[in-house]
């Protein structure tokens, strides 16, 4: 039989695209990675800690005087964007062409401004800037490589996977987020590339990014009080987390684009930073007030307050025209909710630590919030390094709550994530 030698050289470019996609991605997390962290401690006047630390430490008028900042960062940068720029083209729309093509500068100034305003106290989330970035060059790769327009797709979505893997140090997680949520596929052909682009990324991305898990738990044993307050749960939390999607997703529709940005913005920003005052964890992704939840484990009270400001003023930033993702402040919303629902069942079952509560809640919040109930529990287990006693009070809170959103959905409902496209 003879050998068909151009399928032979596609396979080829294919096999030498992989790593290359996986190198790209890994430089694009890390270079972000490192811009997020000068800007952070630039703004904030801070070396060491956390970026929560930092926020706390410095005077509280140069909180609000950063957001004001920021808000003026946001609403010039994104108006120029919009005004002078070249059409935003997200990663989902690019997977839907023929052949993946994002706009090469107007892609790099958005990814550079999310991670500007996100590192100087944004509510929004990182890893939307990352996944653009490794989309573009990955989308030079496939072009340099001459591979087919079916592997372009399918390597730009290993791309933007590869990403979000780099800045978070979620090998596993990112690679599910490809295939569950970019390329809706489990199938071996996928699975290969998406796996070891991940895997290279994060690689790469450790010249920068620490490896260690994004959040440290106390010691969470597992108890029957856990495991069936996981049970009743769910359907609260998928309450919670569909009307937070929903919520999100009117916002973003609504989202300022033109002169009115340059008054949204700032005034929104401005806005979080006057609330930043007496709540310092209101600034940045996330990480803060889930830091909050699963280490010092707040009172029923602060835990309310926070997560109520927190939707308010990542919908209030997103409805002013800013950009950023939903996945780290989707995660720190859960993990508020648990510690509230965790609080109020420990007065009938005492016994299980707080931080279970947090880690089981962030999980499933995450799961509708984002629509990718597979990859939230192995985010939820990466981003916290869950002993294997949280594994199954995971498994059912987000079952409960993904089979609860469903309802609330209906048949009709589309696909797709509660985010704006990227």
């Amino acid at each position: 039989m003879p050998v068909d030698h151009r399928h032979v050289r596609r396979r080829l470019r294919f096999v030498v695209a992989v790593p290359a996609v996986g190198l790209a991605a890994g430089v694009a997390g890390a270079l972000l990675a490192l811009l997020l962290r000068v800007v952070q401690h630039t703004a904030f006047g801070y070396s060491e800690g956390s970026f929560l630390e930092g926020v706390e430490a410095a005077p509280p008028l140069r909180r609000l005087l950063v957001m004001g900042c920021a808000g003026v960062v946001a609403g010039v940068g994104w108006w120029l964007l919009h005004r002078y720029g070249r059409p935003l083209v997200g990663v989902r729309r690019a997977l839907r062409m023929t052949r993946p093509r994002l706009s090469g500068a107007s892609t790099a100034l958005h990814a550079a401004l999310q991670t500007v305003t996100i590192g100087m106290g944004s509510p929004l989330g990182r890893e939307g800037a990352p996944r653009e970035l490794a989309a573009l060059l990955a989308t030079g790769v496939t072009r340099w490589t001459g591979i087919t327009p079916a592997q372009s797709r399918t390597l730009v979505a290993c791309a933007a996977g590869g990403g979000l893997a780099a800045v978070y140090d979620v090998p596993f997680g990112g690679a599910l987020f490809t295939l569950e949520v970019l390329l809706g596929t489990w199938a071996l052909r996928s699975v290969v590339p998406a796996v070891l682009t991940a895997a290279v990324a994060t690689l790469v991305a450790r010249v920068v990014v620490p490896d260690e898990t994004a959040y440290r738990l106390p010691e969470l044993p597992f108890s029957g009080s856990l495991l069936l307050w996981s049970l009743l749960v769910g359907p609260v939390v998928g309450v919670c987390a569909y009307g937070f999607s929903r919520l999100m997703s009117a916002a973003g529709r609504r989202a300022e684009r033109g002169n009115a940005l340059l008054v949204t913005a700032p005034a929104a920003f401005l806005s979080v930073g006057l609330l930043a005052l007496p709540f310092p964890q209101l600034l940045g992704n996330g990480k803060g007030p889930a830091e909050v939840a699963f280490d010092t484990q707040p009172s029923l009270a602060l835990a309310a307050v926070l997560l109520l400001l927190r939707t308010v003023v990542v919908a209030l930033c997103v409805r002013a025209g800013a950009y950023g993702g939903l996945l780290t402040p989707s995660f720190a919303s859960g993990a508020l909710l648990g510690i509230v629902t965790g609080r109020l069942w420990e007065l009938l079952w005492p016994g299980s630590g707080l931080g279970a509560y947090a880690v089981v809640a962030a999980g499933a919040f995450l799961a509708v919030a984002q629509r990718m109930p597979v990859t939230a529990v192995a985010l939820a287990l990466e981003f916290t390094g869950a002993p294997h006693a949280v594994v199954l009070p995971l498994l059912f809170t987000v079952a409960g709550a993904t089979a609860t959103a469903a309802l609330l959905r209906g048949p009709k409902a589309p696909a797709g994530q509660a985010e704006r496209a990227r």
